[in-house]
């Protein structure tokens, strides 16, 4: 059974800055990508940042250059640096992660999510 935990989230000031972070915990054998999502009421979910086994990053277009992906591989962690935020980036953001398992194989696993809340 894997779990991803996410924290981090909150209430900022526009302008101000948040770190998401996001564990995986479990019987974690292989992490192939991991990316945070957000997503607002009765949306569907838009990629924010994301990262694969092949070592590349991408961004969303609306956060590039203000947001910030990294990972700590021993503790299967991913941190989101978020500056500069912008009250259009209110949302509740996502951890998804494909991950190995000798028991499933290859598969995706959502964390609960963390509200996000940036004031004017």
């Amino acid at each position: 059974q894997v779990q991803l935990l996410e924290s981090g989230g909150g209430l900022v000031q526009s302008g101000g800055s948040l770190i998401l972070s996001c564990a995986a915990s479990g019987r974690v054998f292989v992490v192939n990508a991991m990316g945070w999502y957000r997503r607002a009421p009765n949306q569907v979910r838009h990629l924010v940042a994301g990262w694969t086994s092949t070592g590349v990053i991408k961004y969303a277009d609306s956060v590039n250059g203000r947001v910030t992906m990294s990972r700590d591989g021993a503790k299967n962690t991913v941190y989101l640096q978020m500056n500069n935020l912008k009250p259009e980036d209110t949302d509740v953001y996502y951890c998804d992660a494909n991950i190995w398992t000798a028991g499933r194989g290859s598969a995706d696993y959502w964390g609960q999510g963390t509200q996000v809340t940036v004031s004017t």
